[in-house]
């Protein structure tokens, strides 16, 4: 069986593994940060004192740190010599992707059916979450204070498809679902629905005692593992390559980076944020403090003052990574007549003449000679006139911090499907061009 031998396939094995061990965000910045650690990076608390008399892990020294906050996570590293006004490069990208979430009083059922209340997470396609296995993944709050994972990582749920011969109309007419009624999923049979039955089992499930968990932030999740599709084995398919493609390339390029830091002149960042399928407003959202408040403290940190601050932000760039659409050879009238961006021909360049995506032509010239330095190619992305396209957290980035910023990501079908599907190849492609750019 043939190969490609344009890329190297371990890269692509490894965001295999890493979607598998995050079916959440938090199990996603969970995951990132046993990454770090092997790497050398060190985490440092937000409520510690950040100064020069600090620990080993204090972000005045030089060396990788990374801070945690939910399901976002910053991460640094410092070269040796660097000043106060040294600028960062940062690449931007988020945890989380549209699912069903399981509501606050989550035990319901009827007609026999025992079902989980859930509510629609940002905008899937609802039709990609019907007739498939679901587990259930997210965090757990205890009484004595504590934090806990959870990840029932098994087909536990299912949300059924009306048959065809009770809906004669749905090849003809398309499927019509109802946010409400149609997408609860089942997970069991009885009339005997009890308060409390999803808690109680989930406290089984990690050995605790009945009663000890007093708050949660639950969410469904396909459990079918990531795949190589094709011939070729030149596709995969995969839950969350928006945007858990782009946060392991991001920390596939700081780690590189970080293990060669004599060819650093900047700061490199990885930003993985929560919230961006609903907004990004949120504590741990890119519209949020937390970016700018790891930027300023590590500044002063290494004894800045607010000029080196300003100065340092004035030289800052960001990569803000997020999938987008390849040409579809089914819709292919969907797409911009001169911009087809296709699977496996590198990373793709984001534009949007009303600020949709962030990047204008500095943005652009500095995207190219990263692609060119990693002798990667690269594609250009614009939205059909009559289609307009979502947004990014690169807007945001760019308004909120004063922060020169560029729109990329990887060509993908399927967006915010259940399982969605890219080349192979691109994501060691993309993963080559943020190295790139984190060493110019």
């Amino acid at each position: 069986m043939r190969t490609s031998p344009r890329f190297d396939r371990g890269h692509t094995d490894d965001l295999m593994s890493f979607v598998t061990a995050s079916p959440s965000p938090y199990h996603a910045v969970a995951s990132a940060a046993e990454r770090l650690e092997k790497a050398g990076f060190r985490q440092v608390a937000e409520t510690d004192a950040w100064d020069a008399e600090g620990s080993a892990a204090s972000p005045a020294g030089t060396g990788g740190r990374y801070v945690l906050r939910g399901g976002a996570l910053i991460a640094w590293y410092v070269p040796a010599g660097a000043a106060p006004h040294t600028p960062f490069r940062i690449l931007g990208a988020h945890t989380d992707s549209p699912n069903l979430r399981v509501k606050p009083l989550p035990d319901s059922g009827a007609h026999g059916w025992r079902q989980i209340a859930v509510e629609i997470y940002g905008g899937p396609l609802m039709n990609s979450w019907l007739d498939r296995d679901l587990g259930m993944a997210g965090r757990v709050f205890l009484r004595d204070g504590s934090t806990r994972l959870v990840d029932v990582d098994r087909p536990l749920l299912r949300v059924p498809q009306l048959a065809i011969h009770l809906d004669r109309s749905v090849s003809s007419d398309g499927l019509q679902l109802d946010k409400q009624r149609h997408l609860q999923p089942v997970w069991g049979l009885g009339n005997d629905v009890r308060d409390g039955d999803l808690i109680a089992f989930l406290e089984q499930e990690l050995g605790l005692a009945a009663g000890e968990v007093t708050g949660w932030d639950l969410m469904t999740y396909p459990v079918e593992p990531p795949a190589y599709l094709g011939r070729d084995r030149e596709l995969l398919a995969s839950p969350r390559l928006d945007n858990l493609l782009s946060v392991h390339a991001g920390l596939a390029a700081l780690t590189a980076a970080a293990s060669a830091p004599e060819n650093l002149t900047s700061i490199p960042v990885l930003a993985a944020f929560d919230h961006e399928e609903t907004g990004s407003q949120s504590d741990t959202g890119a519209d949020g403090p937390l970016l700018g408040s790891v930027l300023e403290r590590s500044v002063h940190a290494r004894g800045g003052s607010p000029e080196d601050r300003a100065r340092a932000l004035a030289a800052t760039v960001c990569l803000s990574s997020d999938v987008g659409h390849a040409v579809h050879p089914n819709y292919a009238e969907r797409h911009d007549p001169t911009h087809h961006p296709r699977a496996g021909g590198g990373p793709i360049l984001k534009v949007n003449a009303n600020n949709r995506y962030a990047t204008d032509g500095s943005g652009r010239a500095v995207f190219a000679a990263a692609c060119e330095k990693a002798g990667v190619p690269f594609q250009s992305f614009v939205s059909h006139n009559s289609m307009p396209c979502g947004t990014t957290i690169g807007p945001i980035t760019a308004a909120r911090h004063g922060i020169r910023t560029v729109d990329i990501g990887v060509a993908i079908l399927s967006m915010h499907s259940a399982r969605e599907m890219c080349a192979a190849a691109d994501p060691y492609l993309l993963a080559s061009a943020l190295t790139a750019f984190l060493e110019s």
